[in-house]
């Protein structure tokens, strides 16, 4: 219902900025930032455009959209009506 996709629309970034993907970047040491290291082994010294760590880090250096966040709470309410 409404409060499983509320939960997901605010939790999503606090769970991602947990991770070390912040607003000014990824945090030292973080899981972001190992995550992020191994990107950049596996090609070759970049993150690729369109990979997990890049889209992270991108919600978390700007959030979720409107339409992100719209997106989210209509698939939260989704699942928890699948699982009620």
């Amino acid at each position: 219902g409404v409060l499983p996709a509320a939960a997901l629309v605010v939790g999503a970034p606090l769970c991602i900025a947990g991770l070390g993907f912040t607003s000014a970047g990824i945090a030292a040491g973080s899981i972001a930032a190992k995550m992020m290291s191994a990107a950049a082994i596996a090609n070759g010294g970049g993150v690729a455009a369109g990979s997990t760590v890049a889209v992270l880090q991108s919600i978390g250096a700007a959030g979720f959209s409107f339409a992100a966040k719209l997106g989210l709470a209509s698939a939260g309410g989704t699942l928890g009506a699948a699982a009620g």
